[in-house]
Formats: C-alpha cells, sequence, structure tokens
C-alpha cells in the first residue's frame, strides 16, 4: 500500500470530520456530540435492541452502554428487557426523544444545505457523485468476512436466500435435496467451514469449503445479497475459503456452477479459476471449474 494513498485518506478524514462538527461537542447546535446524536437516528421511530445497535454502529458494549444512559438521563430513551427474552434489552425513544429526532432531521437537513448552497449546479452534481463513489467504496471496505457456525442462525437465513435465489433463476427451478450434500457436519471443521460476510453486523453473503479426499477441496453455497453486489463481497468470500483451504492442506479447489449464473462464472474466471471437465454428476451444474493453490 503506498504511503501517498495513506496520506489522502488521512486528509480526507481530517477534512470530513471537521466539516461535519465531530469534533464539536455541540453537534448541529444542540447541546451533546455526534455520538448521542447518531445514536438518537439509530434507534429511531421504532425502538432498536442495544445488541444490534452494537453491531450496525461497530462500538463496543460498554461506549454504547454509557450512550444509552446518557440519553436516559436526558429523558430521551426508554431502555426495557425484551418481552420474549429478558437478557436483550432494548431501547425506545421517549416522546422528548421522538421531538428531538424531529428537529435532528431539520438541522440536518439544514446543514446539508449549507454544504451544497456555496457550491455551483455542476460542483454540486460533483459532489453528490463523488459522495456515493465514497460510500459505496467505505462500506466495501468495512466488510468483515469470517468462520462461523454452519447451523447458526444467520448461516441458516443465507443458506434459505441462497435457495430461494437459485429456486428463481434456475431454469428447472431448484430443490438442495435433489443438489451434492454440503449440510452441516460437511461443513463444520475438519470436515470443512462455512463463512459469513457482513455489513454493519448483518449477514450479506456467505460460502462454504467442503474437505474431499486427496488434498482437494470442493467450493460450495457462494451467495451473495442482492443489494450488496458490486462490494466486491464475493471475491472475499472467495478469498478467505481459498486461505482457510491451504490451512487444511488442500492442494486443489473445486466447484460447479449452473449456467445461468453468469456473474459467478466471471468471478471463478477472474480469480484464476479455469474450465474443466465434470468431475461429479452434480444435476443442476452445468460448468465445472478447478485451481491449483
Amino acid at each position: 500500500m503506498r504511503s501517498e494513498q495513506v496520506r489522502r485518506v488521512r486528509s480526507f478524514n481530517r477534512t470530513v470530520s471537521q466539516r461535519i462538527g465531530a469534533l464539536n461537542d455541540n453537534f448541529l447546535g444542540r447541546d451533546r456530540a455526534l455520538g448521542e446524536s447518531r445514536l438518537l437516528y439509530e434507534i429511531g421511530r421504532d425502538g432498536a435492541e442495544v445488541r444490534g445497535l452494537r453491531a450496525r454502529l461497530e462500538l463496543d458494549s460498554g461506549y454504547v452502554s454509557r450512550l444509552v444512559r446518557s440519553l436516559e438521563r436526558q429523558r430521551l430513551v426508554e431502555a426495557e428487557a425484551a418481552a420474549d427474552d429478558g437478557r436483550v434489552r432494548r431501547v425506545r425513544l421517549t416522546r422528548k426523544g421522538l421531538r428531538e429526532l424531529v428537529e435532528l432531521d431539520r438541522l440536518s437537513d439544514a446543514f446539508a444545505e449549507s454544504v451544497l448552497a456555496p457550491l455551483s449546479g455542476a460542483q454540486r452534481d460533483r459532489l453528490i457523485e463523488a459522495m456515493a463513489v465514497v460510500e459505496r467504496l467505505m462500506n466495501a471496505s468495512a466488510v468483515n468476512v469470517a468462520v462461523e457456525p454452519p447451523g447458526g442462525v444467520d448461516a441458516r437465513w443465507c443458506l434459505n436466500q441462497y435457495f430461494k435465489e437459485l429456486a428463481g433463476r434456475f431454469e428447472t427451478g431448484f430443490d438442495p435435496a435433489k443438489c451434492i450434500s454440503a449440510n452441516a457436519d460437511e461443513l463444520t471443521p475438519p470436515a470443512g467451514l462455512f463463512v459469513i460476510a457482513r455489513l454493519a453486523g448483518q449477514p450479506i453473503g456467505c460460502g462454504a469449503l467442503k474437505v474431499k479426499d486427496k488434498k482437494i477441496g470442493e467450493i460450495k453455497r457462494m451467495w451473495v445479497r442482492d443489494d450488496a453486489r458490486g462490494l466486491g463481497v464475493g471475491r472475499r468470500v472467495l478469498e478467505v475459503l481459498e486461505k482457510h483451504a491451504g490451512k487444511f492442506g488442500i492442494r486443489t479447489l473445486r466447484l460447479e456452477t449452473n449456467r445461468t449464473l453468469k456473474e459467478a462464472q466471471a468471478l471463478y474466471r477472474k480469480s484464476g479459476y479455469r474450465e474443466v471437465a465434470p468431475f461429479n454428476e452434480e444435476p443442476y451444474a452445468h460448468h465445472w471449474f478447478e485451481k491449483h493453490l
């Protein structure tokens, strides 16, 4: 990574943090810092679970707890145990908190207008376009891919979404019972593993590695949520699976895919996989790929 790139990122961070008032204890002219204001926005009109806020904002539990207690003292929020699980804390805005949220929305709109007002029409368009690009790339850099239990709640959700998408895209539909197995036992070390890609704590993709004999592994269950495509999530998932495959002593990775999944085929080819003759009898496959690590 070039030092000039690092310098430019740091310069950008300083400019943005100063311009949006992140350094000011009176964010948008209110008597609270940015952290508390952001938490009010994330709680929103529907309320939220504290653990969800921690994951979404990527903050440690102690800091979020301090923010919540501060907002409680200001009578802006109320915290209580969830009705179905006493271990889960849920926070909601009070009437005062709802009024404060409305005011924050008004002030945020006014601030945005103040940023745009001095610029020409062309400059505004360039700024908005640049912001969209930066936001998307920042989201891409914030994606985290990690090994998780294949039988967990989020893993099952990812697989259900994956199966649902295949059923809608395949010409013949899709029945997971008819394809070559990749069950939880086969995706648990040392037989294999399952990874989930997350953004702001929410699952946006998955993939799996199934260990075979003779130092061969199979890539399975590659899926990316529709609204997360274009962030490079599939590439990241594949790279993590390849890294773990090396730790298993695997020397050759194989995978198969359906002809309708054009984007998957493009990813595999770009990642160094070459098309080979069929090596299994997967009923939904039309293309078979292989890569030597």
